[in-house]
């Protein structure tokens, strides 16, 4: 059931008869963290499977009650909590996995006077991974539609949106024939194959989506992408040679411009001098008998080996630069207004209502603003106001 939700479900080796299993237990760290995914079904699924009273969405919802009853809604984060340099909640608050589904951001409201601005990165981690890996047509794609956004083409006639030129190049359309469901495909292909996603994966993925594909049909399509930006493929090998380097503990590069350092055992160097490490990599062999990489993690008290791989590395590397692209925008956002929430790739701010208008642009013109190390990294963004969170679409 977690596989149709497109959920690698955690395995674990038992200590019985020493292969690997499901980690599907009360003790598995792994599991429990599932009670916190985005989907509500996953979820309900494995709170149900642990037996406990609640899911997240429950528990949350009572959480904010509890906190509107002593006054304002803090957002305390930790500052280095993901593997990549994310942001994570702290104090039982955790805005970071809030749905956007969920019918509680209507409950976060903005004081009296004020209105909530929430403006969203537009495909950072797609556009981050085209520019790091040198496929310079699909960041050109990226670059002539922030171009049609501007001038308010409608998205019916834009001929440079990526999803639709790769619905194209998956069906063998022109950009302008190509149907909204097939848009759809070609936006989840863009957004969930970019590192290193299988056929099986992508079709439980859309499976998600309510959109039903042959796997045979799923690996033709995964075969097109990566057909068509060729050089994403080739970031993913570069990216596991460099684990090979981590391993042996040589220092090399990876990705456009040599952005990235890969300083041996001591992980791979940001362009902000923060590191992503893989402590204690080294090669293991599967239940197979396959020979792969892994390095540990720590969930609670329980050390847990985790496998890696060169598509994996590229998509910590691609979250990380992010993370990085929207630390600096905040800080400008900042200056003149005051940020309330960080959502991964968005920023919400707290403004008088009658600067809301300014203030938007404002902001937008920051979340657009480009790092000093990727002069030629097109970025754009989504904002929206209102009264409440829910509002801010």
């Amino acid at each position: 059931m977690l596989t149709d939700l497109g959920v690698d479900p955690p395995r674990k080796v038992s200590p019985t008869t020493g292969k690997e299993t499901y980690a599907f237990a009360k003790s598995d760290e792994a599991f429990k963290a599932l009670l916190d995914h985005p989907n509500y079904l996953v979820q309900a699924m494995v709170a149900a499977r642990l037996g406990v009273k609640s899911t997240l969405e429950e528990t949350r919802t009572q959480r904010l009650i509890d906190i509107a009853d002593r006054g304002t809604l803090p957002i305390p984060l930790r500052y280095y909590a993901a593997h990549t340099g994310r942001w994570g909640g702290d104090d039982k608050i955790n805005m970071q996995n809030l749905p956007r589904s969920s019918p509680l951001k209507y409950a976060i409201q903005a004081p009296e006077g004020y209105e909530l601005i929430d403006s969203d990165s537009s495909q950072i981690e797609a556009r981050m991974l085209a520019w790091l890996a040198g496929q310079q047509d699909l960041v050109e794609f990226f670059a002539k539609n922030n171009d049609e956004i501007a001038q308010g083409i409608p998205k019916s006639k834009m001929q440079y949106d990526p999803y639709k030129i790769m619905a194209s190049q998956i069906y063998g359309i022109a950009v302008d024939e190509v149907t909204d469901a097939q848009r759809f495909v070609g936006k989840t292909t863009i957004l969930g194959a970019g590192y290193g996603m299988g056929a099986a994966k992508f079709q439980a993925q859309l499976k998600t989506f309510n959109v039903q594909l042959p796997l045979e049909e799923c690996e033709r399509i995964i075969r097109v992408y990566r057909e068509s930006y060729p050089k994403i493929p080739m970031l993913w090998k570069k990216a596991g040679k460099a684990l090979e380097s981590m391993m042996r503990g040589k220092a090399t590069s990876l990705g456009t411009n040599k952005v990235l350092g890969v300083e041996g055992k001591d992980g791979i160097r940001l362009p902000n001098g923060l590191r992503i490490k893989y402590p204690n990599l080294r090669k293991q062999r599967d239940e197979d008998g396959k020979e792969e990489l892994v390095y540990d993690t720590k969930k609670g008290r329980a050390v847990i080996p985790n496998r890696i791989y060169g598509g994996k590395v590229v998509e910590n590397v691609c979250q990380a630069l992010a993370r990085i692209v929207i630390g600096d925008q905040m800080l400008m956002v900042a200056r003149k207004h005051r940020v309330v929430m960080t959502v991964h790739d968005a920023i919400a701010s707290v403004v008088p209502k009658d600067e809301v208008t300014t203030a938007q642009k404002f902001i937008e013109t920051c979340m657009r603003v480009r790092p000093s190390w990727a002069a030629d990294l097109p970025l754009n963004c989504e904002a929206g106001h209102g009264l409440t969170y829910g509002d801010c679409k």
